[in-house]
């Protein structure tokens, strides 16, 4: 039986943090949203959550204009969905918005725990990640929403 697409907003129930846990293990890229001079900019990104599920890690080469975003305005959203591009994704595909601030990791110890956590999952960017010419980027959660069968909308406030 096929379902209708909902035309009204409902709230959600799901776990965010559940889900996102799950999109971290079956996901391995997402879009970043960043801002500069009032113009956005998206990109994709490889990315790692952080156990907590409350950080989101990716790298970039320092020479982009998302890093340069960044330097002068931190606040960020990052995409992550399971879409397949076909007509059922309108039903059952899901998609978390993560909105948060970014801050490029320094080297040392911080950066060695969390692009361990990157390379785990992405082993075979560990030349791009190492690179001087690369940065390790943090994302800080302060919201997260899920969006699921199409309008319905669960919401994580982070603490």
């Amino acid at each position: 039986m096929k379902r209708d697409i909902p035309i009204e907003r409902s709230e959600g129930t799901v776990s965010v943090p559940e889900r996102l846990r799950v999109l971290d293990e079956t996901q391995r890229h997402a879009v970043l949203a960043t801002c500069s001079e009032g113009r956005p900019h998206t990109s994709l990104i490889a990315f790692a959550l952080t156990p907590d599920v409350k950080g989101l890690l990716f790298a970039s080469p320092k020479r982009t204009l998302k890093y340069r975003n960044i330097l002068k305005n931190a606040a960020v959203s990052v995409l992550i969905d399971t879409r397949a591009n076909t007509e059922s994704d309108y039903l059952n595909a899901e998609a978390v918005t993560i909105s948060g601030n970014a801050v490029p990791i320094r080297r040392g110890i911080k950066w060695k725990e969390l692009s361990m956590i990157f390379l785990r999952k992405h082993p075979e960017l560990s030349g791009f990640v190492e690179s001087p010419s690369s940065a390790l980027i943090l994302v800080k959660a302060t919201r997260c929403y899920h969006v699921g069968s199409f309008q319905t909308v669960s919401e994580w406030k982070v603490e």
